[in-house]
């Protein structure tokens, strides 16, 4: 009975729990350094004090959010960017990046989409379909679609360069 003691338990739900908390803090930090572009003291910058909210509500260190408004001058090479593509059955997908490889986002991203019934759309085939976050015309899918886009959304979530995933998939009545 290898591996069945209260220590590897332990030890394995501390590995999920520190993986996800690395996620959340990853994106809220290259999210600060984009934000700090502008504007690097919080009081004149909205976006950099909500986000700075949203740090110290996850538990970011301080220090790592000093870290990230400092990287300003090498937050060129940072990029943000809307990927648009299409789910299962033609389920519109906006998804906001940040990263300092578009390169390798979008190949990651295209990669996921195909192995999950989507594929990665041209710039403005999407976007039409939605006004700010929110979709335009929200599409009632079936159970099948709905497993398979939060399958779908929780793998785009769990990469580090994804910001936020947004469908035109209507919530389940």
């Amino acid at each position: 009975m290898s591996g069945h003691n209260k220590w590897s338990q332990i030890k394995h739900q501390k590995g999920a729990t520190d993986k996800k908390r690395s996620i959340v803090f990853s994106k809220i930090l290259k999210a600060i350094t984009i934000a700090a572009r502008s504007e690097p003291n919080p009081g004149f910058n909205p976006r950099l004090r909500s986000l700075m909210d949203d740090a110290k509500a996850n538990a970011v260190p301080n220090e790592n959010i000093e870290r990230a408004i400092q990287k300003t001058q090498d937050a060129d090479a940072l990029e943000e960017m809307t990927l648009e593509a299409y789910g299962p059955n033609g389920i519109a997908i906006l998804i906001n990046t940040i990263t300092d490889s578009t390169t390798r986002t979008v190949n990651e991203v295209r990669h996921l989409l195909e192995k999950n019934g989507g594929k990665l759309g041209e710039i403005g085939s999407v976007r039409w379909a939605f006004e700010g976050t929110e979709a335009k015309f929200p599409l009632e899918g079936s159970d099948e679609d709905r497993v398979v886009m939060e399958k779908l959304e929780d793998l785009l979530d769990d990469r580090d360069d994804v910001q936020s995933v947004f469908t035109n998939l209507a919530p389940k009545a």
